[in-house]
């Protein structure tokens, strides 16, 4: 394999440092001192001079909150990983796959994988807390991966690392709308809970059943912090999953000051890229400020004869809809060229017709739609665009990766739904007709659901294995780390995740690496929706893991800081 320019760049100056230090050596004692002088300037130079170049090859900078539009543009254009990434994988995955034959084709083999792989993570961990370098040090902090740490000093004096554990279970706790608008979405913990059922029935986490206590906060942030208080006090849990942005942000400052692991929150608002400020908690799927740019990227690639275009947004007035009307304004005032305007229209979550919000953009005559927006109205938003005449007029039209299950969101528009586009995430719908024939896990998921008496062709069931599969994993890896299962092995395991993802699609990477990658994914499919087989059609899949930038979210501050 060929080394990279940059690489090349800094091979030179270090071999032109290491001519420097030879001619040094050759000199009397007298010049040693100005020798090592120069060959120290000589070196700072040089890899300025590297750095330099490497700036001005336009290498891409990592974007606060989610991939920066040159990360996304250059794996667009490129079907391979840049050099530099190429070269630093390859040598380990030649040893993994000597050493393990992948067969996804089959449950018993993606199992294997996940039990090799949990294995790698696992041999990293210990390595790094006996070498003292990683866990609990004599200063009561937790350290981990590249820089990632938690002063438990600072955690209550009542805190407890095993609190939720007994000698027979683990207690987590759970939060989401189970009635209101957004109620279909609650079906995703029935679906966890069937998987923990599974999970329980092969032994459970080193003999201990998985059990879940679950609330209904009906999307209401004010519900989510009387529950989350409910979950703390009362029934003493181990760590605590929530859904949606605004509930989610409303309790993630408790929970991180009560030092309780709150990971894989069902939402993609880039705030839970905060390794440091806000460490026990994570995110389960693609950034919504990703995703912005995604959509940005799209209709650069694919409208280039009718650039710059007139963009409307529907946008949910609360803070998940904020993350995307900000995500994409960032895009459109970095790129006229691209977007003549942006027109948002927000609407009230609660209301059950976006009529007049449709009406509204429609008169702006938009040339792209985008709905930003989740639950009942994304259907409505396919259902009004196409009774306005609007569609008829668009160039593109796309519906959000948080409204991709086709029989919940657009299977029941009918043909008004057919050739309209998403940025996916690279989720699998597990009632996708193509799945269900030839995909070993969605297979899995359906007999598992049918034989706990749901209905497998209810796709926020099959969401709730997306959120579960990656929660029992990190708890199976802390079980197996020095000092068994307990709070901080359990968000070491979380923040040190490295697994094949099988609701996600091949290709797709599901990892974090410290405070060096706060994101577990980084990567997403480009769909367009087939109302025939009532299935997406996936066009390219693309993956940067690891690119994203970190996040402080400021919302007063405009997002990402």
């Amino acid at each position: 394999m060929q080394l990279s320019k940059n690489r090349f760049l800094r091979l030179l100056a270090l071999l032109f440092a290491f001519s420097l230090v030879a001619a040094a050596c050759g000199g009397d004692d007298d010049g040693d001192d100005a020798a090592e002088t120069q060959t120290t300037e000589a070196m700072a130079e040089e890899e300025e001079m590297a750095e330099e170049e490497e700036m001005a090859e336009g290498e891409p900078e990592e974007e606060a909150g989610g991939l920066s539009q040159d990360v996304i543009e250059q794996a667009s254009q490129d079907d391979e990983m840049a050099d530099e990434e190429e070269m630093a994988d390859e040598e380990e995955m030649a040893d993994e796959e000597e050493m393990m034959e992948v067969d996804r084709s089959t449950i018993e083999g993606i199992f294997a994988e996940a039990e090799f792989r949990r294995a790698k993570v696992v041999e990293r961990l210990t390595a790094g807390i006996e070498s003292g370098d990683f866990g609990v040090g004599d200063d009561n902090i937790l350290r981990g991966p590249e820089g990632f740490s938690i002063d438990l000093n600072e955690c209550p004096d009542d805190w407890s690392n095993t609190e939720g554990i007994t000698d027979d279970e683990i207690r987590i706790g759970q939060t989401g709308p189970q009635s209101g608008t957004l109620a279909l979405y609650g079906n995703a913990r029935l679906g966890w809970q069937t998987y923990l059922g599974h999970v329980n029935s092969e032994g459970g986490i080193a003999g201990r059943n998985v059990v879940m206590k679950s609330y209904d906060d009906a999307y209401v942030a004010a519900q989510t912090i009387e529950f989350v208080d409910e979950l703390i006090e009362n029934d003493n849990v181990f760590s605590i999953h929530t859904l949606g942005s605004p509930n989610t942000l409303a309790v993630y400052g408790t929970l991180n000051a009560e030092c309780i692991p709150q990971p894989f929150v069902w939402t993609g608002h880039p705030a839970w890229g905060d390794p440091e400020v806000h460490p026990w908690t994570t995110g389960s799927i693609l950034s919504y400020s990703t995703e912005s740019v995604l959509w940005g990227n799209w209709i650069k690639e694919n409208l280039a004869d009718e650039l710059p275009v007139r963009v409307a947004g529907l946008v949910m007035d609360n803070d998940f809809g904020l993350a995307y009307e900000l995500g994409f304004e960032d895009y459109a005032h970095n790129n006229p060229d691209v977007v003549s305007e942006f027109i948002p229209v927000r609407h009230d979550p609660a209301s059950p017709t976006i009529t007049n919000e449709i009406t509204t953009i429609a008169a702006g005559d938009p040339d792209v739609y985008i709905s930003m927006t989740a639950g009942n109205a994304c259907l409505l938003a396919i259902q009004e665009v196409a009774a306005s005449g609007l569609k008829e007029e668009l160039s593109a039209a796309f519906t959000p990766s948080v409204c991709k299950a086709p029989a919940s969101w657009i299977s029941p528009a009918g043909d008004d739904g057919h050739d309209w586009l998403i940025v996916g995430g690279g989720v699998k719908d597990t009632t996708d007709p193509v799945l269900i024939e030839g995909d070993a896990f969605i297979q899995f998921v359906r007999a598992s659901l049918e034989a706990n008496d749901l209905d497998p062709d209810i796709a926020m069931f099959g969401n709730g294995y997306m959120i579960g599969y990656p929660y029992i994993e990190a708890l199976r890896i802390a079980a197996e780390l020095p000092g068994g299962l307990n709070r901080t092995n359990f968000i070491l395991s979380v923040r040190a995740i490295d697994i094949h993802h099988p609701i996600f699609l091949d290709g797709i990477t599901f990892a974090m690496n410290g405070n060096a990658d706060a994101f577990p994914i980084e990567g997403t499919d480009f769909s367009q929706y087939d109302s025939s087989t009532h299935s997406w059609i996936v066009s390219n899949v693309i993956d940067v893991n690891g690119a994203s930038g970190n996040c402080v979210w400021d919302k007063d501050d405009g997002g990402c800081r």
